[in-house]
C-alpha cells in the first residue's frame, strides 16, 4: 500500500465556479468511504514541539549550524527523517485548492487494486494506511503481510492504535518494499527488508508504484472534474488495469517460478563453494545475521560511565578555555593606569567582559565538581598530560567519525531519492529543473561531508579506509554505513562484516525467499486452474438456462465469454508450460473451492484442461443467432439486462 498525490482534484471554490451538485456515488468496491477513513483521524496524537522527532537540518545549507544527533536508540527516528509520509501529522498539510489531495491505494502481489481512498485536503496522513489495514484483516483474516515504504514506522503507529491487538492477535505483518528498504536505516532492514522476513517469498512489495506510473497518466482529466466523474475516471482505469493484469496473471506466475527454480537450483553449487573457500556452514549465516542485530543493539546505547567521562572532558576543556585571570588583569591594568581618551568606556568594556568571564567560570567549575562528584574522582582534576584524559580524548575522536559519518550517509540517501525522483515518469520539466539544482547543490555538499568524513577517519587509531565517491554510491545501495561506524569493539575481524561472507549471506537468504516463493506459487497455480475449470463450468450452465429463457441475455453473455475464454485458453497454455518445467513440484489437478461455491457443478475428470476446452466448443456450437426482430419482440428483457449491467 502507499499513496499518490498526482489525481489531484481542484476545489470549485477557488476556480469562482459553484459545482454543479451530483449525487452520484462510485459504483465499484474499490472505494473506501470517507467516514470509514475518519474513525481512525484520532488514533494518531499531535506530538508536543520538541519531543518525540529529531531536528536534522540539511547539512547543504550553509545556515544549518544546529545539527542535533539522531540517537541510534531507535532507527525509526532516522527513517522518520528521511520519510515525509512517516513525519509528525501535524507537517502533512497540502494545498486549501484542492478538494482531494489524491490517493491511497492497496493492491495485490500480482498487481490487482484491492482498495482505494481519497486524501482528502492532507498529505498522507497514517488514517488511511489504518482504514486500508482494518479492511484487510475484515476480508482476509490471519497471516497478512503488508508492503508500506515506512512499515517501520507505521508498525509502532498500528501497535499504539485500537487495530493493535487485532493485528497482533492475526499475524499482520508490515515490512517495506525492496528498493525503498535499501534506504532505511540498518537496523530497519534486517526487520522489515523482504529478504530477511520468513514466507514473504521473492515479493518486492513496490507493486503501487508501477500502478501509480500508469494512472499519473489520467491526472489532467481529473484535475477539474466533478468528484463523480473524478471517480469514475479513476474506476474505469484501474478496471481497465485488472483486466489487463488478468490477461498477464499466467505470465506472471510462469516468470516468478522460471526465476525462483534458477536461484533453488544453483543453490547446492554455490554452497559447495562457500563451504571450500569461506569454511562456513549454512548454520552460520543465521549466526551472522544474528551477530549482526546484537552489534546493532550495542550501539544503541552509550554507556553511562563513557558520557560522564566525555562530559568531564568537556567541562574541563571548557574551563581551561575561560581566561579569568587575563581578563582581571586587563581591567585592573585600566583601573590604575594613566588615564587617557576613551578610558572610560575601555574601562566599562572591560567590567563586563570580567563579569562574563566570572559567570562562565563559576558555571564551569560548578559542572566539573559535579562531574567528579559522580565519577568518584578524588585528589586532582585530570590533566592532558594523563593517561584517563588521552583515552577519553581518542574515544571523543571516534564520536566526531560517527556524526561525519551520519552526515555523508544522510547526504547520500536525499541524493538516491531525488535521483529517483528525476527519473519518474510524469515528472514535469520545472520540476525536473529544480531537482537538478538541488542535485548540484547536494553534490557540492556531499564533497564537502566526504572531506569531512575522510579527516576524522583519518585521526582514529588505527586509522580507517579512506572512501571514495565510488564507494559511497554504493554503499547508499547496501545499506552498509552501520557497519563503518568504530565502535567499543573491533568488529573488522569478525566474519559477518566480511564482503565475502555477507555476499554468501545474501545469496542464502536469497535462496530460502525462492524456496517459499515456489510453495506459494504451487498454490496460485493450482488456483488459477480451479478458477478457470469452475468458470467455464458455471459459464456454460449459465448460458444454456438463458439461451431458453432470455436468448438476447444468453447472447451477450456468450459473446463476453467468448472473450474471457480466450485468454482462460491462453493461461491453460501457460500453466502447461510451467507443469513442464523441470523441477516443477506443484499440482495442476482441479481443486474444490474452500467456501464450497460452484462446488455443485464440478465434475471430477482426469484431464480438467479437456473438459473446459469441451465445455468452451460446446457454448461456440451451441451459439444462438439472435436476428434484429427477435431482439425488439424481447425490448422488456434487453431493457432488465441493461440495468443489471449497471448495478
Amino acid at each position: 500500500m502507499d499513496g499518490n498525490n498526482s489525481l489531484k482534484r481542484t476545489d470549485a471554490t477557488i476556480r469562482a465556479n459553484r459545482e454543479r451538485i451530483d449525487c452520484r456515488q462510485a459504483r465499484s468496491d474499490y472505494w473506501l468511504k470517507p467516514e470509514d477513513v475518519d474513525v481512525f483521524k484520532d488514533e494518531v496524537k499531535a506530538r508536543p514541539k520538541g519531543k518525540g522527532k529529531a531536528s536534522i537540518p540539511d547539512p547543504a545549507d550553509e545556515d544549518s549550524n544546529d545539527w542535533q544527533h539522531v540517537p541510534e536508540s531507535d532507527p525509526t527516528a532516522i527513517c522518520i527523517d528521511r520519510w515525509r509520509n512517516a513525519g509528525p501529522e501535524e507537517r502533512k498539510k497540502m494545498f486549501a485548492m484542492f478538494s482531494e489531495s489524491g490517493l491511497f491505494l492497496t493492491a495485490c502481489r500480482h498487481g490487482f487494486v484491492l482498495l482505494i481512498c481519497d486524501m482528502i485536503r492532507s498529505g498522507e496522513l497514517m488514517k488511511y494506511p489504518l482504514a486500508m489495514v482494518n479492511k484487510l484483516m475484515d476480508v482476509y483474516g490471519s497471516n497478512i503481510a503488508c508492503g508500506y515504504d515506512i512499515g517501520c514506522a507505521f508498525t509502532k503507529t498500528l501497535a499504539s492504535s485500537s487495530l493493535g491487538r487485532r493485528a497482533r492477535e492475526l499475524y499482520l505483518r508490515l515490512l517495506t518494499g525492496a528498493f525503498h528498504g535499501h534506504s532505511h536505516h540498518r537496523g530497519c532492514q534486517l526487520d522489515y527488508h523482504p529478504q530477511y522476513i520468513k514466507g514473504i517469498g521473492l515479493t518486492d512489495a513496490e507493486g503501487c508504484e508501477r500502478i501509480f506510473s500508469a494512472s499519473n497518466a489520467i491526472a489532467s482529466g481529473t484535475r477539474h472534474a466533478s468528484k463523480f466523474h473524478r471517480h469514475q475516471a479513476i474506476e474505469e482505469h484501474f478496471s481497465f488495469w485488472d483486466e489487463d493484469k488478468y490477461a498477464a496473471l499466467s505470465t506472471f506466475l510462469y516468470n516468478h517460478y522460471r526465476e525462483a527454480l534458477a536461484i533453488v537450483q544453483s543453490w547446492p553449487a554455490q554452497m559447495a563453494q562457500f563451504r571450500s573457500q569461506l569454511l562456513v556452514t549454512e548454520a552460520d549465516f543465521e549466526l551472522y545475521l544474528e551477530q549482526e542485530r546484537q552489534y546493532l543493539s550495542s550501539l544503541t546505547h552509550e554507556p553511562q560511565e563513557d558520557s560522564l567521562r566525555f562530559n568531564y572532558v568537556e567541562a574541563l576543556e571548557e574551563l581551561a578555555k575561560t581566561d579569568w585571570e587575563n581578563a582581571r588583569a586587563v581591567a585592573n591594568k585600566l583601573a590604575y593606569g594613566t588615564v587617557r581618551e576613551g578610558h572610560a568606556k575601555a574601562v566599562l568594556e572591560a567590567g563586563r567582559h570580567v563579569c562574563t568571564t566570572h559567570t562562565k567560570l563559576q558555571n564551569a567549575e560548578t559542572t566539573t565538581a559535579h562531574l567528579e562528584n559522580q565519577l568518584a574522582i578524588q585528589g586532582a582534576r585530570w590533566r592532558p598530560e594523563d593517561e584517563e584524559y588521552k583515552l577519553v580524548k581518542d574515544s571523543m575522536t571516534e564520536r566526531a567519525y560517527r556524526k561525519a559519518l551520519d552526515d555523508l550517509e544522510l547526504l547520500i540517501v536525499k541524493r538516491l531519492l531525488e535521483l529517483t525522483k528525476l527519473n519518474m515518469s510524469g515528472t514535469g520539466y520545472q520540476f525536473r529543473t529544480q531537482i537538478a539544482k538541488a542535485l548540484q547543490r547536494r553534490s557540492e555538499a556531499i564533497k564537502n561531508a566526504l572531506s569531512r568524513y575522510n579527516t576524522h577517519a583519518s585521526k582514529l587509531v588505527p586509522p580507517r579506509p579512506q572512501l571514495t565517491w565510488k564507494e559511497i554510491v554504493e554503499y547508499s545501495f547496501l545499506g552498509e554505513f552501520t557497519l563503518l561506524r568504530s565502535s567499543r569493539s573491533d568488529i573488522r575481524e569478525q566474519k559477518w562484516t566480511q564482503p565475502a561472507h555477507r555476499e554468501a549471506m545474501a545469496k542464502y537468504f536469497k535462496y530460502h525467499r525462492a524456496c517459499e516463493e515456489i510453495d506459494r506459487l504451487n498454490v496460485e497455480i493450482r488456483r488459477l486452474w480451479t478458477a478457470i475449470h469452475d468458470e467455464a463450468a458455471q459459464s456454460s450452465r449459465v448460458i444454456g438456462e438463458l439461451s431458453v429463457s432470455n436468448p438476447p441475455l444468453a447472447a451477450e453473455l456468450r459473446r463476453r465469454w467468448a472473450l474471457r475464454s480466450s485468454v482462460n485458453g491462453v493461461h491453460l497454455s501457460r500453466l502447461r508450460r510451467i507443469q513442464s518445467m523441470p523441477g516443477f513440484s506443484g499440482n495442476c489437478s482441479t481443486g474444490v473451492r474452500e467456501r464450497g461455491a460452484h462446488t455443485e457443478h464440478l465434475v471430477s475428470v482426469s484431464s480438467d484442461d479437456v473438459i473446459v476446452q469441451e465445455v468452451i466448443g460446446q457454448d461456440a456450437a451451441n451459439a444462438v443467432i439472435v436476428d434484429e426482430e427477435e431482439v425488439l419482440q424481447d425490448f422488456e428483457g434487453m431493457t432488465d439486462f441493461v440495468l443489471s449491467i449497471v448495478e
